[in-house]
């Protein structure tokens, strides 16, 4: 950040009064400027034991697998957000269940929030964020073409999970390579 938003005077990177941590504060105004986390919000929409992976059509990791997840829009919940991006990357309505995993991604300075969801029917597509969609068998996921490791984390306690018959959550923390909480 260089300028205010709220007059446009020049901003200074410095410990306001009162705080911990450097923040962009404007010396003219007197308004601090927090910068925090994006969230991210997706799904593991499964159909008839089936899986819905996106090849992605944009940076980052364009050309690898994801599941339909993005940033959260303001005015929408965790759950409508997750519902949204799957119908904007896949062309699917899912229904949206319980939480999956919260991971940290800290050097990204994201949380990213994964729900199970269902498909009330096996019709999908691409949208213009997606290369091509598919429903994949889980010993049919591309594990090392998969685009992030927010990704593998949250399928693998997924398929975890549905092996054992349980739907807990699970909390990771990604800085340089991913360290699950207890």
């Amino acid at each position: 950040m260089n300028f205010c938003s709220q007059c446009g005077a020049p901003l200074a990177f410095r410990v306001p009064p009162d705080d911990h941590l450097p923040r962009y504060v404007c010396d003219a105004c007197g308004a601090v400027h927090y910068l925090n986390p994006k969230l991210v919000v997706g799904c593991v929409p499964e159909f008839e034991g089936r899986i819905l992976l996106c090849r992605r059509a944009i940076e980052p990791r364009r050309g690898f697998w994801t599941i339909p997840a993005g940033f959260m829009e303001n005015g929408e919940t965790l759950q409508q957000g997750a519902a949204r991006e799957a119908r904007e990357e896949a062309l699917v309505e899912v229904q949206i269940g319980s939480l999956l995993s919260i991971v940290h991604v800290l050097q990204a300075h994201q949380v990213h929030v994964f729900f199970r969801a269902t498909l009330a029917t096996p019709h999908y597509g691409a949208g213009h964020e997606t290369l091509e969609a598919e429903l994949v068998h889980p010993e049919d996921i591309p594990w090392p073409e998969l685009a992030f490791p927010s990704t593998e984390y949250s399928l693998r306690r997924y398929l975890e999970d549905r092996a054992a018959g349980r739907e807990p959550h699970h909390f990771a923390s990604l800085e340089r390579r991913l360290t699950q909480s207890p």
